[in-house]
């Protein structure tokens, strides 16, 4: 057998990692490592058309499979492109390992052309990365940033200069067992104690649960069951614990809905279960408050706790679920289910109630028709901003459907990249982008990685030709809205020109009609609708300084001529307002 290179021992190591492609742009530096790839069976190269893609899109696979995934960059501006979608990929929790190809060893640290300083630039958006200054390092290196992607939940980055990757890899390397799932973790007998103790000396207990109650579905559920208490989420929460909910009051935060933050506010103990939620003006002040997650630095930070539990939601609830008194009284529960089916028939449901007319298209309806007719087991990704909204609101979870977003990280742009890695694990699988025009318009590029690949994702193009989101925050800031507007093109004959399928919706009558069409289409496909400029998320608990921003907003608009503006925005939204 000949002997391995560096680059070959390399890729033959995320092969055993389970790693099945490297999302990237080919480059010099990067030779030696695509070249391997090409010759080794089992991985392959997925050509993209920009690095921020090709890390949206790993952190994505390993948010859809939960195993590691992979993307690389080449030196200096390459591997830099990389860096926006390994934040989001760090702050969501995802494992992937980054290889950040780099200039000639012999040359860092003389001001070469295109040094950078990747093993420096990575850190605050990984657990782990380094420089491989030698083969000697292989494959302790790469071993040990798998091993912190996959055991710690985020991204590890290698930075490999070329002629390292060419080199000769050690002999005879040792074939270390790989870690390639988390275990679980239990708290110890004494925050058990405690946490059981506060549970049974409280009258009204609420859930919040985030995306740590995944896989914990059916204890969740046990444990409301048995306490008798209402259960809130975080948008990242509610793929996980939203479905077969009966105790379900919506959710909480700017972009929530329902009855989460008078549950949350209303209980005497409130109990967070795996959730990071960062919006603490939402968090109650006056009530204990006891909060479970598998990630000790996550505790407290967001709030003053009466108790700490460090440990995985499954196990914690398993473990108190049978110890804690049964709780007869419902009355708590059942008011706030009540103020929940209330909101959601007034403000929720407003706007996909006779709208079949209404031009432009509300872009509520939009969510509220794609929900009905995408599979039941469809990934969505969507796009920060509004769409974040329109998903949170309207998409009906079920235990199969996910919604994959840039929910911690906060990135435009993520939901056309993340539609990509998320249709590579699975082409048979419905992937549908729901696109804000801003968003996609940042990396529109990546739609040709759609058309080569023949990847069958469904962009739904939310064409409100506005930065709408940034709009609502200048007007609770209270500034006219300046600098958010865009001059969009026909997107729908931008995808028939790539050699997709596209339409344009202008009318709610051709809506359900035309996603019915793309979701046949057997390729790629973009619904690229006008949506509604005027439509605002209004946030579930309106306070007396937002209503003051709006009415400064509408003030200096008037002022400013746009007396038609913010009559056109009241006929849209104030029949709904939530009153403060």
């Amino acid at each position: 057998m000949a002997k391995q290179n560096v680059a070959e021992q390399f890729v033959d190591i995320l092969k055993r990692a389970g790693v099945e492609r490297l999302y990237g742009v080919v480059g010099d530096s990067l030779n030696p490592v695509v070249d391997a790839i090409r010759r080794t069976r089992g991985i392959d190269w997925v050509q993209v058309r920009h690095e921020e893609t090709a890390a949206f899109a790993a952190g994505a696979e390993a948010q859809v499979t939960g195993r590691l995934a992979a993307c690389a960059g080449s030196c200096g501006p390459g591997n830099l492109h990389l860096i926006n979608g390994l934040y989001d990929a760090h702050r969501s929790m995802a494992p992937v390992l980054a290889l950040a190809s780099h200039i000639p060893s012999a040359e860092i640290g003389l001001g070469f052309f295109q040094e950078t300083h990747p093993d420096r630039l990575f850190r605050d958006c990984s657990h782990y990365s380094e420089l491989m200054s030698s083969p000697k390092q292989m494959p302790r290196l790469l071993h040990t940033a798998i091993q912190n992607a996959v055991g710690r939940s985020g991204v590890s980055v290698v930075t490999l200069p070329g002629d390292i990757a060419a080199a000769p890899a050690p002999e005879h390397p040792a074939q270390n067992a790989l870690v390639t799932a988390r275990p679980a973790v239990r708290p110890g007998e004494t925050e058990l104690d405690e946490l059981v103790a506060l549970v049974d000396a409280a009258q009204k207990v609420t859930l919040f649960c985030g995306s740590g109650t995944a896989g914990a579905h059916a204890e969740v559920m046990a444990f409301a069951e048995r306490v008798k208490s209402p259960i809130g989420h975080a948008l990242r929460g509610k793929e996980h614990i939203q479905y077969d909910n009966p105790y379900d009051v919506g959710m909480s935060g700017l972009l929530g809905y329902g009855a989460a933050y008078e549950a949350t506010h209303e209980c005497d103990l409130l109990i967070l279960l795996g959730t990071d939620f960062p919006y603490n003006a939402f968090l109650p002040t006056n009530v204990k408050i006891v909060q479970v997650d598998i990630r000790p630095e996550h505790l407290g930070r967001r709030c003053t706790l009466d108790l700490a539990v460090w440990g995985d939601v499954r196990e914690t609830l398993r473990a108190i679920t049978p110890r804690v008194r049964e709780k007869p009284n419902r009355r708590f529960l059942d008011k706030m289910l009540e103020k929940h089916c209330d909101a959601l028939e007034g403000v929720v449901k407003a706007y996909t109630r006779k709208v079949e007319k209404h031009t432009p298209i509300h872009p509520e309806y939009v969510a509220s028709v794609l929900d009905e007719l995408a599979d039941d087991d469809a990934v969505f990704t969507v796009d920060t901003g509004m769409c974040n909204v329109w998903a949170a609101r309207y998409l009906t979870p079920n235990g199969r459907r996910r919604v994959i977003g840039s929910f911690s990280h906060g990135s435009m742009a993520n939901a056309l990249p993340q539609a990509i890695g998320a249709q590579f694990t699975d082409r048979n699988r419905q992937v549908v982008s729901m696109s804000g025009d801003g968003g996609f318009s940042m990396l529109m590029g990546d739609f040709l990685t759609l058309v080569q690949y023949e990847l069958p994702v469904k962009v739904v193009l939310f064409d409100n030709s506005s930065l709408g989101m940034v709009e609502l925050e200048m007007m609770v800031a209270g500034l006219p809205s300046y600098g958010t507007t865009n001059h969009n093109p026909d997107f729908a004959a931008l995808a028939t020109a790539a050699g997709a399928f596209g339409v344009r919706v202008e009318k709610p009558k051709q809506l359900a009609g035309a996603l019915k069409a793309a979701f046949r289409h057997k390729g790629p496909a973009l619904v690229d609708v006008v949506t509604d400029p005027n439509a605002l998320s209004m946030p579930p608990r309106i306070s007396a300084d937002m209503v003051t921003g709006f009415a400064l907003s509408a003030g200096k608009t008037v002022l400013d001529g746009g007396v038609g503006r913010m009559v056109q925005m009241a006929r849209s939204n104030l029949r709904n307002v939530p009153r403060p």
